[in-house]
C-alpha cells in the first residue's frame, strides 16, 4: 500500500520534474536528456553494455563522484573483465564523471518511476549495483531486488538534520532498505541512524568513508610549476585559490581580496565557483571591486597573470590541479547556508584550508580538520581576512598546516578495501 502511494506521488511529480529539467538544461545551455532519465539508452550503447558484465555505480553529484573515485580504481584492478557504469543526477556531477573518465560509460540515472527503472534496468542488466552514499530511492531498489541483483550502500551517511526524519518515516524505508544486501555506513553513528531507520542490522556494517582514500602526497616541485605553466600563473607567485564557492561567497572573498592583494603584490587568486554556469556573474562582481577577470576557457599562456587579475575556472574536473598548484585554499559553501564542501582535496595535496562555520554536510571530516590541525575555521569574512594573511606572511605556517593534512589523509584511510571486499561478497561469479 505504501509503494502503491509513492507510485502514484512520482507519476504525479513527473511533470514537474520534467519542466525543472528542462529549465535547467536550457538556462545552462546543455542537452536535457530526457530519454536517459527516463531509461531510454541508444541501441548502440545497449550493445556494449552487453558485450561484458557490468557493475554499475551510482553518485549523485560532483561529490559524490569525487568519493567514488578509490572505488572505481580498485573496482577496475579487481575486475578487469566488467564494465563500470556510473550513473548520476546532475549536469556538473556527468562533467566531472566524463572528465574523470574511471568508468566505461557514464549515463544519467532514471526517474524513479516504474516503466523508466525497468528499461534502464533491462538495458544494463547490472550483475550488482554500489549506490554512493544515502541515495535511496525506493522503486529503483524494489525492481533490482526483485531481479535479484545485489545492490550495495557504500560511503552510506545520514547528517543530524536527517536523522530525525528518517526515523519518523522507518515505516517507509524499512522495506526499502531491506532490499540491500549491505549498507556500508562510514561510521558508527550512521550505522546506528540507518538501523533506526529500519535497516537490517545483520546487513549494515561500519566500512568508513572513502574520501579518505584519494592519493595523498606532496606535490612535486616540478609539477606545481608545471601546472602554473599551464593556468598562466608565474613560478614565484603565492596562490590563494576559493573553491567551490556559491553566491555570497565571492563577494566576501573579493572583499578580502581587494584589502590584502595591495598588500601582497606577488599574490594571485584563483576563484572557482561551484556552479561554472555562474560565472558571467561572478566575473561582473569581479569587475566591480575592481579586478580584471581571466577565464580559464579563453585564457592565453602568453601572458602571465597580473596583480590586479583573478583567474576565474569556468569548467569542471580541474580542481585537483588548482589545488596541486596553490599554497593555500578557501573550500567554500561554508561561509554561507550550503553545508560546506571536501576538505581532504586540499589535504591529499598537503595544501592547508580555510573554511568557514557552515560545514553540516562535513561534519566529521570538518572535525578532524580541526583535530589534526589541518585547516582553520573561521567564522566570516573579516576573520578570513586575518587568516589568509597570516597564510600569506608565513611559509613555515603553510608548511605546518599542509604537513598535518597528509597526516590526517594517511591516518583515516583504508576504506576502499572494505568495500571492494564487501562486493566480492555479493558479486556472482
Amino acid at each position: 500500500m505504501v509503494l502503491l502511494i509513492y507510485r502514484l506521488l512520482t507519476w504525479l511529480a513527473l511533470p514537474f520534474a520534467l519542466a525543472y529539467h528542462g529549465y535547467r538544461s536550457v538556462s545552462r545551455g546543455r542537452k536535457s536528456a530526457f530519454a536517459e532519465r527516463l531509461g531510454w539508452l541508444p541501441n548502440e550503447q545497449r550493445a556494449t553494455l552487453h558485450e561484458k558484465p557490468v557493475i554499475w555505480l551510482h553518485a549523485v553529484s560532483v561529490g559524490e563522484v569525487i568519493a567514488a573515485r578509490p572505488l572505481l580504481k580498485g573496482l577496475r584492478g579487481r575486475y578487469p573483465g566488467h564494465q563500470l557504469l556510473l550513473s548520476v543526477t546532475t549536469e556538473t556531477g556527468r562533467g566531472v564523471a566524463e572528465h574523470d573518465q574511471l568508468a566505461d560509460q557514464v549515463i544519467y540515472f532514471p526517474f524513479d518511476i516504474g516503466p523508466a527503472v525497468r528499461r534502464a534496468l533491462d538495458a544494463v542488466q547490472p550483475q550488482v549495483v554500489i549506490i554512493m552514499e544515502t541515495e535511496i530511492w525506493p522503486l529503483f531498489t524494489q525492481e533490482a531486488s526483485r531481479r535479484g541483483i545485489p545492490l550495495l550502500l557504500a560511503n552510506g551517511r545520514i547528517s543530524d538534520r536527517s536523522s530525525a526524519r528518517y526515523r519518523r518515516l522507518a515505516w517507509f524505508f524499512s522495506p526499502v532498505l531491506a532490499g540491500f544486501a549491505c549498507l556500508g555506513m562510514q561510521t558508527a553513528l550512521d550505522r546506528e541512524r540507518i538501523i533506526a531507520a529500519g535497516a537490517p542490522a545483520e546487513r549494515s556494517q561500519v566500512l568508513g568513508n572513502l574520501k579518505y582514500d584519494i592519493p595523498c602526497d606532496p606535490v612535486p616541485v616540478e609539477l606545481r610549476m608545471e601546472l602554473r605553466k599551464q593556468y598562466a600563473i608565474a613560478a614565484d607567485n603565492l596562490v590563494f585559490t576559493a573553491a567551490s564557492t556559491h553566491s555570497g561567497e565571492e563577494q566576501a572573498v573579493l572583499t578580502v581580496w581587494r584589502e590584502l592583494s595591495g598588500q601582497y603584490p606577488d599574490a594571485r587568486l584563483v576563484l572557482v565557483p561551484r556552479h561554472p554556469e555562474r560565472a558571467a556573474e561572478v566575473a561582473r562582481l569581479a569587475e566591480q571591486f575592481g579586478f580584471v577577470c581571466r577565464r580559464r576557457t579563453e585564457l592565453s599562456l602568453d601572458r602571465l597573470l597580473a596583480a590586479d587579475e583573478l583567474l576565474l575556472v569556468d569548467t569542471v574536473g580541474e580542481l585537483t590541479k588548482i589545488y596541486q598548484l596553490s599554497d593555500v585554499v578557501f573550500v567554500g559553501g561554508s561561509l554561507v547556508q550550503s553545508g560546506g564542501h571536501n576538505l581532504l582535496e586540499p589535504a591529499a595535496c598537503s595544501v592547508p584550508s580555510l573554511f568557514g562555520p557552515q560545514m553540516h554536510n562535513f561534519k566529521e571530516v570538518a572535525a578532524l580538520a580541526l583535530q589534526y590541525g589541518a585547516g582553520v575555521q573561521v567564522a566570516d569574512a573579516a576573520e578570513l581576512q586575518g587568516a589568509l594573511s597570516d597564510f600569506l606572511i608565513s611559509s613555515e605556517l603553510r608548511q605546518v598546516i599542509g604537513a598535518n593534512g597528509l597526516k590526517m589523509m594517511r591516518a583515516t584511510g583504508g576504506a576502499t578495501q572494505r568495500y571492494l571486499d564487501a562486493v566480492a561478497q555479493v558479486l556472482v561469479p
